[in-house]
This record gives structure tokens, C-alpha cells and sequence, in this order.
């Protein structure tokens, strides 16, 4: 049974290694998703102006190439002259489809909205200087002025708009599946019965909600590779309060020792397994 263990945590580490070394860059980057409501039925481009002249592959001056999309609104953007300096680092959208804009690798920290309309010629750009607040930032951009003619727009403004929704849904799912995770590992030693089962889910709620919910607020500030170091720093905590937990409530029916193998292997395949998903499912691990 032992070796069956072992060989289980053993192939899920080499699975979640491999894909980490190399797949090395492919990793969540930080994000800026900019919603736009009242431009139904528009054509227009977008991009985020640069207080820096270069962040990832993204930089300022940069020639045209065919991935980049439209040619004529490269050339528009190009052509921009920002009153504060802010440059165009060669990276915009079409959003008249999706009604949104999405820089997903690298988008500047610091930034203006500008949305070029290529049927009437005309630009806007945001009122304020904007900055990214989260590892992924939601915005939600309100376009200001009247009348049907773009021209008479005046200004944009940006809301936040964090999904709360989404990464609660995440949270319930990742608990979930931890457990499961968990109860299985816990057949493979023999550990069985309802009270037993029960207690190691209600141990692993309890544990699973604190270190997710911490999680969350170190990506929330501080983005994946926080993330992932604080992710075995406290996978390590839960281990020993797990640990402390088991022994106390089942060392009558189980040996100390086997309950320690079981909550450091239980640990352990959950944690191996919960990188491996945040590598293929990012947008839930």
C-alpha cells in the first residue's frame, strides 16, 4: 500500500515538474480586461497608452506585422500624440465584436485608454491615468458626452470591476475537489468509516477555506509567483495542522504514524495536482 502511495505522489510530481520546466514562460502573466458598454453597433480599436516605453515584448516604435490586425489603425495609433507622453506600444484591438479589451501578456502598469473610431476618424482617450490594482485587472469603461456623433464624446472613465463572482466559484470548486483528493488518499490507507470521513472533510473545509482565501488575497496583490511560493509555504502549515488534528481525534483507531504518511501524502498529491491545474485551467486554479 505504502509503495502504491509513493508511486501515485510520485508520477504526479513528475507530471506538474514537466510542464513547469518547459513551459516555463506559459504560466498566468498579469492581465488588464476593459468591458465597454453604449458602443453597440461601433467600430472601433482600442489600446492602453504607456507611461514606459517598453513592458514585456510590447514596445514603443515597434514596425507593423500582419498578427498585430488592422494595418490603417496601426498607423492611427502610431501617429498619436499623447499631451502627457504616454506612448503606443504597438499592441491594440478590435473590440467592435466582443465589446471588449484584453491585454493578457505584460500590459503596462501604468496606462490610458484610447480607442480609435476609424469611421469617423476620430480618437478618445481616458480622462485620468489609470494603474493596474490586481494581478488581473477588471475594468468596466464608461464613454462621457452626448449626442449620436462620436466627436461629440468627451472622455472615458474607468470603473473597477474585480470578478468576485468568478473567483468565488473558483474557491468552492478547488475545496471541492482537495477533498475528494483527500478522501481518496484516505482509502488507499485504509482509513474508512462516516465519522472518520467525515471529520477528515470537515478538517480539510475548515483548512482548505483558510488557505484559499489567502491565496486568493496574495494573487489578488501580488500575482502568480507570490502566489505559488506562499502556496508551499502554506500547504507545509495546513500539513502540521492537519497532522496535529488527526492524531488527536483518531489515534484510538489508527497509529500516530500512519496518520502523519497519510495527511504529509494527502498534502502532498492535492498540492502537486493543484499546480498542475493552474497550469491548464488558470482560469479556475
Amino acid at each position: 500500500m505504502k509503495k502504491a502511495v509513493l508511486m501515485i505522489i510520485g508520477v504526479i510530481m513528475i507530471s506538474v515538474m514537466l510542464p513547469i520546466s518547459a513551459r516555463a514562460d506559459m504560466g498566468p502573466k498579469p492581465s488588464v480586461i476593459i468591458d465597454f458598454n453604449g458602443l453597440d453597433g461601433e467600430v472601433y480599436f482600442a489600446t492602453l497608452l504607456s507611461q514606459t516605453k517598453s513592458t514585456g515584448p510590447h514596445s514603443a516604435g515597434n514596425t507593423y506585422q500582419e498578427y498585430m490586425g488592422n494595418y490603417d489603425a496601426f498607423l492611427k495609433f502610431s501617429e498619436y500624440e499623447d499631451v502627457d507622453g504616454y506612448y503606443f506600444l504597438c499592441f491594440y484591438q478590435d473590440c467592435s465584436e466582443t465589446s471588449q479589451f484584453s491585454w493578457t501578456y505584460y500590459p503596462p502598469q501604468e496606462f490610458k485608454l484610447l480607442l480609435y473610431f476609424p469611421g469617423t476618424d476620430t480618437f478618445i482617450v481616458s480622462n485620468e491615468i489609470y494603474e493596474r490594482y490586481a494581478f488581473d485587472s477588471y475594468f468596466t469603461a464608461e464613454i462621457m458626452g452626448q449626442g449620436d456623433d462620436l466627436s461629440a464624446y468627451a472622455s472615458i472613465t474607468l470603473l473597477k470591476s474585480y470578478r468576485y463572482t468568478n473567483e468565488i466559484i473558483s474557491l468552492v470548486i478547488r475545496i471541492l475537489l482537495t477533498i475528494a483528493i483527500e478522501l481518496a488518499i484516505a482509502l488507499l490507507f485504509d482509513l474508512r468509516g462516516k465519522s472518520v470521513f467525515r471529520f477528515i472533510a470537515l478538517t480539510n473545509i475548515a483548512t482548505q477555506i483558510a488557505l484559499n482565501l489567502a491565496l486568493n488575497i496574495i494573487n489578488f496583490h501580488m500575482g502568480m509567483l507570490a502566489f505559488i511560493v506562499f502556496y508551499i509555504l502554506l500547504e507545509v502549515v495546513v500539513f502540521v495542522i492537519e497532522s496535529i488534528l488527526y492524531v488527536a481525534y483518531l489515534q484510538k483507531e489508527y497509529s500516530k504514524r500512519k496518520l502523519i504518511v497519510y495527511a504529509l501524502s494527502a498534502n502532498t498529491a492535492s498540492f502537486a495536482l493543484g499546480l498542475l491545474l493552474a497550469i491548464w485551467i488558470p482560469g479556475v486554479f
